[in-house]
């Protein structure tokens, strides 16, 4: 009797011990589905976003943040062999990630939208006004201001932001940030204005870079020139 409930005791351990792995294999396996899934959710949106912009754009993978830890940049796996330009946007899925500021052969450097360094000229969609955003990375986590705007100016928290296109620089209408909170200034008269990224700065993986839509600029009539008459 002894033998027996030993012999059924190992056996116990063992089927036990099995359990555990096999619970163990298929929880790593739910995790990598669930990954995969939201991985291929944001492939989805970035192709969409791909098929609206109207000029040409490179799909590219975010290798590694920069060893700075003073700034807000990454490192993507597209440089100049590929055709990556000097200041192109990079967008992710939800919106406006970044600029490119340096080219190397294989790789790019970019700077993303919390770095105090970048300004985006920004159109609030719900009044039309536009402004500048610029990058506010001393916040929790990275946010953007919305600097130069009276006391008395129509923002409201919730009020979408995007790229006004005023710069030549970024496609127009694209998603840069949420307002999120509006704090009086006693000290000056503008008001701090914090805006919430809608990219997402802190884990994006594919990104696509945009060529800068920069185009021949009109000349300032003379003096002694006419005004222009539309036909």
């Amino acid at each position: 009797g002894a033998s027996d409930y030993f012999t059924r005791l190992n056996q116990a351990e063992s089927n036990s011990e099995m359990a555990s792995r096999k619970l163990a294999l298929q929880s790593l396996r739910a995790g990598q589905v669930e990954q995969l899934t939201l991985e291929n959710n944001r492939l989805r949106k970035l192709l969409g976003l791909r098929e609206q912009l109207a000029t040409a754009v490179m799909t590219a993978e975010v290798l590694y943040d920069a060893a700075d830890p003073y700034t807000r940049k990454v490192i993507i796996d597209k440089g100049l062999l590929q055709g990556v330009d000097l200041a192109s946007p990079v967008l992710d899925e939800s919106g406006v990630l970044g600029q490119v500021t340096r080219v190397h052969p294989l790789v790019s450097e970019v700077t993303l939208v919390t770095d105090r360094d970048l300004a985006i000229p920004v159109l609030n969609v719900r009044t039309g006004v536009r402004s500048v955003a610029f990058g506010e990375a001393s916040s929790s986590g990275g946010a953007m201001e919305l600097r130069f705007m009276g006391s008395n100016s129509d923002v409201q928290a919730g009020d979408l932001l995007t790229t006004s296109g005023v710069d030549g620089v970024y496609p127009a209408g694209m998603p840069v940030a949420r307002i999120s909170r509006i704090e009086p200034h006693a000290d000056s008269a503008f008001p701090r204005i914090y805006c919430t990224p809608l990219a997402l700065v802190a884990g994006a993986r594919h990104v696509i870079v945009v060529k800068p839509v920069s185009g021949p600029i009109p000349q300032r009539p003379g003096v002694d020139g006419a005004p222009a008459v539309a036909r």
